[in-house]
């Protein structure tokens, strides 16, 4: 379990509050020796057993006389290391390794809403996925042997038609670097970027969503659907008779914008949607819940003497007033709130935190535990 303590305070030899004010989500960073003498958490036995999984998302790319191919998982076998110019990624490794969960957990200098997911790539000599952009903030952590990484400051973004990966057209390098392990490379949304294996190599993306507001629209209105209750039915009891069948009514037009004016969202529903959305796993997240779950009393009982911690797939956030786990907002006692927003902040909540719980909140502990989001400590 990852502490409070553990989360990164400096990057190399930036300190985290100088990089935050001078480089996140303006400009690319480099740092040299970011993590000295790192150990990678997930060794590449597992990583290829992973993209066998069907339940890990996965695809594997390769390239050939500028001919790209990309094949989705799950991925029985892979191409030999002795092959050039084949990548392997591994997306969300975080959801099924602890290890690869408290190496993430580090990085929650940024708030746990933009925090997204490690990918880890492995490459053989010349791998990569050719130059693009990404939409979102990234650390290139560079795990294993060498990688070039060349950026560009072009405004043209055009992508290529003739790649399945929406390459850069004519992308033009105006920065390049060979990272080696321990070194970092922080990358904006919106930066070109090619990233080439040097010999065999592996890195490890940790990505922060920058969502576009269009992308948060839909599950706006269908957060809005489900959770808003409009009263009454379109009425026309006093209307002329139509001189013109086809044309829409102005009376119409007037009396659905006025309902529909009265359900424009507060902060607080700006708030309770963005608690909901942000903390939903994603489709392709299971939770594995206990095939026997401890009854209440007896879950309580551990619990008091154990205390509890947040299962490594489970999102949860909170606000002044309420929580969201797994897509689940819930409002509960000041004293509630206060116990619940700690098990978010630290992702555990020691024994003596529960003591003055009250019933109602107990009765949520539980079902979490009955779904599988949260478990007993050690």
């Amino acid at each position: 379990m990852v502490h409070r303590s553990a989360i990164l305070r400096q990057l190399g030899p930036i300190s985290v509050r100088r990089f935050m004010r001078d480089y996140w989500h303006r400009k690319p960073c480099l740092i040299r020796a970011a993590f000295p003498q790192f150990d990678p958490p997930v060794d590449r036995a597992r990583l290829f057993e992973m993209a066998r999984d069907p339940q890990v998302e996965s695809r594997l790319i390769s390239s050939s006389n500028q001919q790209w191919t990309v094949k989705a998982g799950p991925l029985p076998r892979m191409p030999s290391k002795a092959q050039s110019r084949w990548t392997l990624l591994v997306q969300g490794v975080d959801l099924h390794d602890d290890a690869a969960r408290d190496l993430l957990s580090r990085f929650r200098f940024v708030a746990d809403a933009r925090l997204d997911d490690l990918m880890i790539s492995y490459a053989t000599d010349g791998g990569g996925v050719g130059p693009h952009v990404d939409s979102y903030d990234v650390f290139l952590l560079q795990a294993a042997g060498q990688r070039r990484w060349r950026v560009s400051n072009q405004k043209n973004l055009r992508g290529s038609d003739a790649s399945p990966l929406r390459h850069v057209a004519g992308f033009r390098a105006s920065e390049e670097w060979v990272l080696e392990p321990g070194d970092m490379l922080y990358l904006p949304p919106g930066i070109p970027h090619e990233g080439v294996a040097v010999g065999e190599c592996v890195t490890y993306s940790i990505g922060f969503r920058a969502p576009e507001y269009q992308q948060l629209l839909e599950p706006w209105l269908t957060d809005s659907a489900e959770h808003r209750w409009m009263r009454g039915r379109y009425a026309d009891a006093r209307v002329a008779v139509a001189a013109r069948p086809a044309a829409l009514s102005p009376a119409m037009v007037r009396d659905v914008h006025a309902r529909l004016a009265q359900h424009r969202p507060g902060r607080a529903d700006t708030e309770r949607f963005l608690l909901r959305h942000l903390s939903e796993p994603k489709a392709t997240v299971i939770f594995d819940p206990p095939a026997r779950p401890l009854s209440a009393t007896k879950f309580r009982s551990l619990a008091l003497s154990r205390g509890i911690k947040l299962d490594r797939k489970t999102r949860m956030l909170h606000s002044r007033t309420a929580v969201s786990i797994n897509g689940e907002w819930t409002a509960s006692s000041p004293n509630a709130i206060a116990a619940l927003r700690k098990l978010a902040d630290r992702r555990e909540l020691a024994a003596t935190s529960t003591k003055r719980l009250p019933e109602s909140t107990w009765k949520l502990l539980h079902g979490w535990h009955a779904a599988g989001w949260i478990t007993l400590g050690s």
